[in-house]
């Protein structure tokens, strides 16, 4: 049976996998309230006692990642760690720390990971970036009052990809706990030939290797698949498509279409309790936490 997206014509396909169809084309407000909402929790953490961490993973000015736990922890938390999305091609964890505060009023730590963009860094160093930013986390983790088995990697569209590619395993076998992938591509031989491609230059094989959808999902940990309900069909199927797949592994998921809110608003609710995602996500967090608690070796 051919799959949706091949009977669709270079036009139809450059616009299902661009978002900024379904909003008129303007992004900058978001791309504002990124900004506004991740400076004023920046504010709130240095406030509040919390400090932010830049934990470095490589040499590179964008090898880094913003860390921030709480302090006081009487045990290891839990980390929700964040994956920025951009088309592999833009933002970064300047713009990506706006759920830092809602994770610590749940006392949960929260890491926003940084990486090389495309065309700098292609897609397979994209995906090792993730993979050794992580692995530092790990190793860290104790010293933040972290606990190395309660890791959640989440994130939004391209990021969404990057966490997927995290969950399938790294080299040394380990998975997070879990996931929360929000309005993700999970599948990229569709954006070949669209301008999305310019800067990411993926060729056939490079898009096959890094398309969740076509590795072997068994094993992949508990997923919260979401979307908003205002974005394209293609963003959409494939949300519901890894979210079967998983199924038909016997992974379990779950998939939520989250109403008002479109591809660039709906990760702002990651974490907050008063809205359909972030109730998920909480749900998700508590899920993981039953796996059990470690105490923390010392308090300040």
């Amino acid at each position: 049976m051919t799959a949706w997206w091949r009977t669709l014509s270079d036009e139809e396909r450059e616009r299902e996998y661009s978002p900024s169809s379904r909003v008129d084309g303007d992004i900058g407000r978001f791309i504002s309230a990124y900004v506004e909402l991740s400076n004023e929790a920046r504010a709130a953490c240095e406030a509040s006692g919390n400090r932010i961490t830049e934990v470095r993973y490589g040499a590179a000015p964008s090898q880094t990642v913003d860390l921030v736990a709480p302090k006081l922890a009487k045990e290891l938390t839990p980390l929700v760690v964040f994956i920025h999305g951009g088309y592999w091609q833009e933002l970064s964890k300047r713009e990506s720390f706006f759920a830092a505060t809602d994770c610590l009023s749940h006392q949960v730590a929260f890491a926003a990971v940084d990486y090389t963009l495309a065309p700098h860094a292609t897609l397979d160093q994209i995906v090792s970036e993730c993979h050794e930013a992580i692995s530092v986390l790990r190793a860290e983790a104790e010293t933040h009052r972290i606990d190395a088995a309660q890791i959640i990697v989440c994130g939004s569209s391209a990021g969404a990809h990057l966490a997927a590619m995290i969950a399938l395993g790294s080299t040394d076998g380990w998975r997070p706990a879990a996931v929360g992938l929000v309005s993700g591509v999970y599948e990229l031989e569709p954006l070949l030939g669209t301008s999305i491609n310019d800067a990411v230059q993926l060729d056939l094989g490079s898009a096959h290797r890094n398309s969740p959808l076509l590795a072997d999902l068994a094993g992949f940990p508990y997923a919260l698949v979401a979307h908003g309900d205002n974005e394209t069909k293609e963003f959409k199927r494939q949300s519901a498509e890894l979210a079967s797949s998983l199924s038909r592994v016997g992974v379990d998921s779950t998939l939520v279409e989250v109403p008002g809110r479109n591809h660039f608003d709906v990760i702002l609710d990651l974490c907050d309790g008063e809205t359909v995602l972030g109730t998920e996500m909480l749900r998700l967090i508590d899920r993981v936490r039953a796996i059990g608690v470690t105490p923390a070796t010392e308090c300040d």
